[in-house]
């Protein structure tokens, strides 16, 4: 396994409009020690300029979206995109990549979303044939096949919304060399009523999305722990909660379970606030 990475995943980064703002935030976590920042690329055509706009006004932190929707992308132009950073930040941006969801594609373009498995593998031939090589991408993978494909044509696999078993189970498919950088969302709350509300309020979205509530069915939850925002156990199994400390321990046991790099999400925050404090707290904690 690789050596321990710990990363940042927060929506702020690509939600805020103050880009000094952003690169302060960005700078901070440079010297904190963080590996990598991950934020969504979003559902407009292409790579956003601020991933770009991060890499040149950092150092050495690396880089991903977390991540790039292949239905709204062109594999030419990712491409040229990863070739001009790796040309300017050698190393430093790792391609995310992922097949979004139905209900957020058809909205654009009604019956759209077919076969994404098989979108992918075309996606990926795209980028071959454009000279983006496996190491430089990861994949949004839940599923045994999907995994299986983030293990055979890149890097590794960025699971999203997932609980501990699932980092197990990954692993056991990567093998002992692909990179493994789940996304865990955390609440930095001792209280377990405000916590959980918290969490609930963030989860209640993702289970309205086949694709997650699929993957928890699989791992052995039901459909009565997605109602009401998630089961206190759902919740608790799925979102980190209380003290520094409690929260750290249950981002490490994605660690043992076999992650490579987890990509920390602090929630109970606006999408436009960067909670600087908590990751100054899980620094202290896990870096």
């Amino acid at each position: 396994m690789a050596k321990r990475l710990v990363s940042v995943w927060q929506p702020y980064f690509l939600a805020s409009k103050d880009r000094d703002a952003v690169l302060d935030a960005a700078g901070e976590l440079e010297d904190l020690g963080y590996t990598r920042i991950w934020f969504s690329a979003g559902f407009q055509d292409g790579v956003p300029a601020r991933f770009r706009e991060i890499l040149d006004g950092t150092k050495s932190i690396g880089v991903a979206p977390g991540i790039l929707s292949i239905w709204h992308s062109d594999p030419a132009d990712v491409a040229a995109f990863v070739a001009d950073a790796e040309q300017a930040h050698p190393g430093r941006f790792l391609l995310g990549l992922g097949t979004s969801h139905a209900a957020i594609v058809d909205q654009q373009d009604a019956g759209q979303y077919r076969k994404p498995y098989s979108k992918m593998v075309s996606f990926l031939d795209g980028l071959d044939a454009a000279g983006v090589t496996p190491e430089q991408r990861v994949l949004a993978a839940l599923g045994p096949r999907m995994l299986e494909l983030s293990r055979d044509r890149s890097r590794g696999a960025h699971p999203y919304f997932i609980p501990v078993e699932h980092t197990a189970e990954a692993r056991a498919t990567l093998g002992p060399d692909g990179l493994l950088a789940p996304e865990v969302a955390v609440v930095l709350e001792a209280d377990a009523e405000r916590a959980r509300t918290v969490a609930r309020e963030y989860m209640t979205g993702y289970l309205t999305l086949p694709n997650y509530t699929q993957n928890l069915l699989r791992l052995g939850w039901t459909e009565a722990d997605f109602a009401g925002g998630g089961s206190d156990q759902l919740v608790d199994a799925l979102i980190p909660w209380g003290t520094p400390e409690q929260v750290a321990a249950g981002i490490e046991k994605h660690y043992r379970a076999g992650a490579d790099e987890v990509t920390i999400q602090v929630l109970g925050v606006d999408r436009r606030q960067f909670p600087a404090d908590a990751f100054r707290t899980l620094a202290a904690a896990l870096i």
